[in-house]
């Protein structure tokens, strides 16, 4: 289980994440969405220990995340927006580097490598004979999601994960993420693709202005908001104006 009770992070004058609290319970594939700037990222990075909250507390499965701040780290995986890797090194190498750090032994990493490059058809010359600068961005892609589940851990968080990969792949991944969590493994999952959250995630919570202004499951959200779809039900949560009115208004402007 997640818990956050009051999570709270002020850059400043500029509140990021205001006295967020909620609870996650294992086994929960938790859609997280919000408007640009909305902290959702602010989140992220307090729950995977890489920013200390201003105030209030958070806990994964019962370790606080700033005074058990490694124990945290080896429990969960982390999927960034962007895919950030050290690129002179190949594939294979990358992999084994993130699996040593977890304490992996060396006939565990490897086993795990040649898993994961079967499952994403990663042919063996790539990962072993390329550098990761030479890998398209859908390559990479996979090598990061690769890294972030090779440990085996319990909660994972997604940011944006389908950038980069292509139909097939894309649907692979959604299909593994809905495994992970049948099998008690909890996710959180960030996006802006909202027809993906809508079909995936067990419960959705909304931020906007670094505030929870929805959480429940999707058939809650349309009760409550009178919305059919979730990208209406956003829309009408954390749009100031009415968003295809100012398209077709702006698009006026383009006629002669």
């Amino acid at each position: 289980m997640i818990v956050l009770d009051q999570l709270t992070k002020v850059y400043g004058e500029a509140v990021a994440l205001d006295h967020v609290s909620l609870q996650i319970p294992s086994g929960q594939l938790l859609g997280y969405l919000g408007p640009n700037g909305a902290g959702k990222s602010t989140t992220v990075k307090m729950l995977t220990g890489m920013m200390a909250p201003t105030s209030g507390t958070a806990e994964i499965y019962g370790l606080d995340i700033q005074r058990d701040n490694l124990e945290v780290k080896r429990m969960i995986g982390y999927v960034p927006e962007s895919s950030a890797v050290y690129e002179t090194l190949t594939g294979r190498e990358y992999l084994q580097l993130i699996g040593r750090l977890y304490g992996m032994e060396d006939r565990l990493i490897d086993e795990r490598i040649g898993r994961f490059g079967e499952f994403f058809e990663l042919e063996p010359g790539t990962l072993n004979g390329k550098r990761l600068s030479a890998y398209s961005k859908g390559m990479k892609q996979k090598v990061v999601i690769s890294a972030a589940l090779i440990h085996n851990p319990r909660v994972i968080f997604f940011d944006e994960p389908l950038n980069g990969l292509d139909a097939s792949t894309a649907l692979m991944l959604k299909t593994l993420i809905k495994s992970l969590a049948a099998d008690g493994k909890t996710i959180f999952y960030c996006s802006h693709i909202l027809d993906v959250v809508e079909r995936m995630c067990d419960r959705i919570v909304i931020i906007d202005h670094a505030r929870v202004v929805a959480d429940g499951t999707l058939a809650e959200l349309q009760s409550s908001s009178g919305e059919g779809s979730l990208e209406r039900i956003f829309n009408k949560l954390t749009a100031h104006t009415d968003v295809e009115e100012r398209a077709e208004e702006f698009s006026k402007t383009f006629s002669y």
